[in-house]
């Protein structure tokens, strides 16, 4: 089998190959150091964010993190099974619940979190602090809404034709976007 010539490799010109080849390299890196705590990095960020967001419903959690309800709720599913995560319906609308962190998930987050600072450390040790919240910052711009809506907007149609922004974003939604941007 012939290997990739690096000077032809499509995430040299492609943003969107180059953030997916860096963040499987990156998640397969955090994985060996949290491994000792029975965690990947998925499940860690998971415990982490409703550690600082008790209560947080799924779909919250789903739409801040960017990510579809059902690939959350097939890890939150493993999480819940093993006592780390807890659900509560929600007071004020009873349809919906909330996540809260067991004590076997607190003390499982902290052990967790011993690895993972030795990961960003690791991570800043190699770029650079500065560099690194760069990084963190340019990922938040390319998640957020706001690079969405201007995405979306500045397609142009067949005929090298810019279409306004809404009919950019009708046309351009996928059925998985409408659902996601519904959250």
């Amino acid at each position: 089998m012939t290997e990739i010539d690096e000077k032809r490799a499509v995430w040299n010109v492609c943003c969107h190959s180059a953030i997916k080849r860096a963040s499987r390299r990156l998640g397969q890196l955090y994985d060996d150091v949290l491994a000792p705590s029975g965690l990947r990095i998925t499940q860690y960020s998971l415990l982490a964010q409703i550690n600082v967001c008790p209560g947080i419903s799924p779909k919250q959690l789903a739409s801040g993190l960017v990510m579809d309800l059902s690939a959350l709720g097939h890890t939150l599913k493993a999480l819940i099974r093993d006592g780390l995560i807890q659900t509560n319906p929600d007071p004020s609308d009873h349809r919906a619940t909330q996540l809260y962190l067991t004590e076997k998930g607190k003390a499982k987050r902290t052990e967790a979190a011993v690895l993972w600072r030795d990961a960003q450390r690791r991570f800043d040790d190699f770029f650079g602090k500065d560099d690194a919240a760069a990084m963190r910052r340019a990922m938040n711009r390319v998640s957020s809404r706001e690079f969405e809506e201007s995405f979306l907007g500045a397609g142009t149609d067949a005929r090298g034709l810019s279409p306004s922004r809404t009919d950019a974003k009708k046309s351009s939604l996928t059925a998985f976007q409408r659902r996601r941007r519904n959250v």
